[in-house]
């Protein structure tokens, strides 16, 4: 009986590349999708469960420690600014179960909508504004009292229909990012009521959620282009000597099946792919328009949460943002759905910022506040005329 042999590795190897991402292709969703919600708890009282916002930049914070090995040192950590301006409720879905799953029963809209609502809806929005949504506010009643009576009569889910306002975000885009976010807590009826006394009203991010908590961020990550296998999946070089290129699979499969498994690392997509982050931790809510957003305990520097000349690529920050612990997927300006968290930690411990960074990323900041920019500028200056 022959000794079995294996190429030249001589120890084993885990596989590169997990299998739970497949197929690794460019997403149709370039707003991140909330697949499921947080599991519904008729004891709490109404409340959504989700908000969107946008990916602003990056900075660092100096924190102390809260575990038991390391208590009290300082600790120096990445965190992500996302701008969050106040979402406006514009509509009401019910859904009732079915065995393929849930289906939507009936949809209820506001009176008046925004025009960047209604941009979302039509293709050529030049041709058909001055008839959208005629025909739906003139079909239903003021007050929809049918179609919410079937909705408490029949529904197991309710959804709110938000909208972003595009108007107080630096992006550029006209078009409104709409989703349904889940209403948890409560019965039916207190769910469609709650969800319908907020119609054409403003919801804060702060409402929604609060420091200190574990959310869920979903979003969609940085296109990369083409690939090969060494950037997509991590696959070791091959050695110098190597025939037909080194960065390459030496062996794709064996002579019989005759075929190259999907498990086998080969070139291809990488990036601007739905990607959901489980358990980010917030570590402050800022309000828009607070000039002490980046002040602690610590640091009693009154300063707001853009660094000098702003966020790169983004600009300044004005309305109400989330800090973020770590990075979050996704270029700049891109939208990012932020939902409570499906499976929280039990324990979560509140954070204690000592020091928020807010000097330039564009290069090596040395200013935290224009004012201390300035003194320094006008003292060179001075000193440069005494010498002459």
């Amino acid at each position: 009986m022959g000794v079995i042999k294996m190429s030249h590795r001589k120890f084993e190897h885990p596989r590169l590349g997990s299998m739970g991402f497949a197929p690794r292709r460019r997403t149709r969703h370039h707003r991140g999708k909330c697949k499921s919600f947080p599991k519904d708890d008729p004891k709490k009282q109404p409340h959504l469960t989700a908000f969107l916002g946008y990916k602003a930049g990056c900075t660092h914070v100096i924190r102390e420690t809260d575990g038991a090995k390391a208590s009290r040192k300082e600790v120096c950590e990445m965190v992500t600014i996302i701008e969050c301006p106040p979402m406006v409720v514009c509509g009401l879905v019910g859904y009732i179960e079915t065995p393929k799953g849930l289906r939507s029963l009936t949809t209820v809209w506001a009176k008046t909508l925004d025009e960047s609502v209604k941009r979302r809806f039509y293709k050529h929005w030049y041709r058909t504004k001055h008839l959208a949504f005629t025909k739906y506010s003139g079909k239903y009643d003021v007050n929809h009292k049918k179609q919410l009576e079937r909705m408490v009569k029949n529904c197991s889910v309710i959804r709110v229909l938000a909208h972003t306002q595009m108007k107080l975000v630096q992006t550029g885009q006209k078009k409104a990012h709409v989703m349904e976010i889940q209403i948890n807590g409560g019965s039916i009826a207190s769910k469609v009521h709650f969800g319908y006394t907020l119609f054409e009203k403003q919801v804060k991010v702060s409402t929604v959620f609060s420091e200190n908590e574990l959310v869920d961020l979903i979003g969609v990550t940085k296109g990369k282009g083409v690939a090969g296998v060494v950037k997509r999946f991590g696959v070791r070089k091959q050695q110098r000597k190597s025939h037909r290129g080194r960065r390459k699979v030496a062996c794709i499969g064996a002579w019989h099946p005759a075929r190259v498994m999907i498990t086998v690392a080969r070139h291809g997509q990488l990036g601007y792919f739905h990607r959901t982050e489980t358990n980010k931790k917030i570590y402050r809510i800022g309000k828009a328009g607070d000039r002490k957003g980046a002040m602690t305990d610590g640091d009693l520097t009154e300063k707001p949460i853009t660094p000098l000349g702003g966020f790169p690529h983004y600009g300044r920050v004005t309305q109400d943002w989330l800090m973020i612990k770590g990075g979050v997927v996704g270029a700049k300006k891109r939208v990012i759905t932020i939902r409570k968290s499906c499976f929280p930690e039990r324990e979560v411990r509140p954070t204690n910022l000592k020091f928020i960074d807010t000097s330039s990323k564009f290069g090596h900041g040395r200013f935290q506040t224009f004012s201390e920019k300035n003194a320094q500028f006008v003292a060179s200056k001075k000193g440069k005329d005494e010498s002459k």
